[in-house]
């Protein structure tokens, strides 16, 4: 036997060879995804039969507001969130080290970029939770666009080292919370600011300092292409589906000691991603409200009647005084501390707007007896003021790479193939804000129903959208009852006929 192997055709013995070690990947691939399959599925049944709040539509006690990045919840948080609770009754922030303490056991608003696991920390029957959704592809574009404004603050130091280095030491100094200690920024930020220095200084030793190309998202001597960004493993872990796996607990960021398994099995294995879509559909649906970032006006206008009113009601109830209206309700928020730093050097200014943005809590009035429509008229007002400011931030901090800048205009330059890859690595997120849509629209429709006319807090916001919202279903319904009348009136007019011909 052994003979007749040395003697075989070196051709045959090398098939032979491939077909054994084919074989035995197989056999291993097969015992990985059971294995996989196993995680995940023991997980996926544990979430569904945790206790999850049923009364949906009441506040409880805590409000948790679950920020996914980019959504637009920094509005929320400082125009809605800042106006109803009083400071007191803010529980501490989770960030980074900063890990949320429960011991502070009357606090009642967490709003964190903390993934669903920290209701592990919570209690579950006494927390409501809220959050915003977004559009999958514009999630992903506002990351990158975020990350590089952010690290390209730092362009102001002579290299990365210097730059590094003045950062820990003003952080240290003031004590206070950075957008580098904020998940998921910790990670991109750092990375994107390496990237942007090394770009830098390819371009000096070239002598160069020209853009070759006219989109911000592919100018690859100035920074990052987008391309590049999307296909990275670093996004591919924390930004692809990340509003999936911020729901269902899963980040790199999760209390969950086997969340880091669960979410590589997920990604090695793409069927087993409905287990995790799933349970964070689930959790949508349990939560006290579900906003939608490019439905602003009725997002926040739901927002002020469901949330709004009931924290209102409840801090009546509880004989709290409401710190609320600033003193100017015209839209000009005291932001002249945030405007000042917009040009100083990033080792400034290196905190987060929402850090930042608490010295206006010293110019706010105390108000106890609050409307709905009184907290839009100061939504609209706060959230024109948070607008610029951004907007003036970001124009400083982009123009270190000038000629790259973002905007709508420019995001049309994106090539087809590049969304469409940015579609399939989020399909996970795509199906779950296409689940979002549903629960907003069916919310949206039900709350206009039962809006009280007199309150007139629907006046401050354009009611057509209200009605494109279901105008498309009620055309529909009308188109189908015309329809059966029409055929029940044939179906008459035809018996009478028979019945006619029959008599003669």
């Amino acid at each position: 036997m052994v003979e007749g192997v040395r003697c075989m055709d070196p051709t045959i013995k090398l098939i032979l060879l491939l077909i054994f070690f084919r074989i035995a990947c197989a056999s291993t691939i097969e015992k990985k995804f059971e294995h996989c399959e196993r995680v995940v599925k023991d997980w996926a049944l544990s979430s569904l039969h945790q206790g999850i709040n049923n009364d949906k539509h009441t506040l409880q006690d805590l409000l948790f507001f679950l920020h996914v990045p980019r959504t637009g919840g920094r509005s929320y948080y400082h125009c809605f969130l800042k106006k109803l609770y009083p400071s007191s009754q803010e529980c501490p922030r989770s960030y980074d080290k900063l890990r949320f303490d429960p011991s502070k056991t009357k606090c009642r608003l967490l709003a964190t970029h903390d993934d669903y696991s920290m209701m592990e920390k919570l209690p579950k029957e006494r927390t409501s939770v809220v959050t915003i959704v977004r559009n999958p592809v514009d999630r992903v574009l506002s990351s990158y666009e975020f990350s590089v404004e952010v690290a390209a603050r730092f362009l102001v130091h002579p290299d990365l080292a210097s730059a590094t280095k003045m950062s820990k030491r003003v952080r240290a100094k003031t004590n206070g919370v950075s957008t580098l200690d904020i998940w998921p920024w910790k990670y991109l930020v750092p990375w994107m600011r390496g990237d942007l220095f090394t770009r830098r200084d390819a371009r000096r030793q070239k002598g160069s300092s020209e853009a070759k190309s006219d989109s911000p998202y592919d100018m690859e001597d100035m920074l990052m292409p987008l391309k590049e960004f999307v296909d990275d493993p670093i996004v591919q872990d924390i930004v692809h589906n990340g509003a999936t796996f911020q729901i269902a607990g899963l980040t790199n960021n999760s209390y969950l000691a086997e969340a880091h398994e669960i979410r590589h099995c997920v990604q090695e294995h793409k069927s087993l991603g409905q287990h995790v879509l799933h349970v964070a559909k689930k959790r949508l649906d349990a939560m006290l409200y579900v906003g939608l970032t490019a439905e602003h006006k009725e997002s926040a206008m739901m927002f002020a009647n469901v949330v709004g009113a009931q924290v209102i009601s409840q801090l009546k109830d509880a004989n709290f005084s409401v710190d609320t209206l600033a003193d100017n309700q015209s839209g000009n928020i005291s932001s002249s501390h945030l405007d000042s730093e917009l040009e100083s050097n990033v080792d400034q200014n290196n905190s987060t707007l929402d850090e930042k943005a608490t010295v206006q809590d010293e110019s706010e009035a105390k108000r106890e007896n609050m409307t709905v429509a009184e907290l839009i008229e100061v939504y609209e007002g706060c959230i024109s003021s948070l607008l610029k400011t951004q907007s003036r931030r970001r124009f400083a901090s982009l123009k270190r790479i000038s000629p790259a800048n973002f905007s709508k205009e420019a995001r049309r330059s994106i090539s087809d193939e590049v969304l469409q890859q940015i579609r399939t690595l989020n399909h996970l997120d795509m199906e779950l804000f296409e689940y979002a849509q549903e629960i907003f629209t069916m919310r949206h429709v039900r709350l206009m129903g039962n809006i009280d006319m007199k309150d007139g807090s629907e006046g401050k916001f354009d009611r057509l959208h209200v009605f494109e919202l279901w105008k498309i279903p009620s055309l529909v319904m009308l188109f189908i009852l015309l329809l059966v009348l029409f055929v029940f009136a044939n179906a008459r007019r035809r018996v009478s006929k028979v019945k006619v011909r029959n008599k003669y």
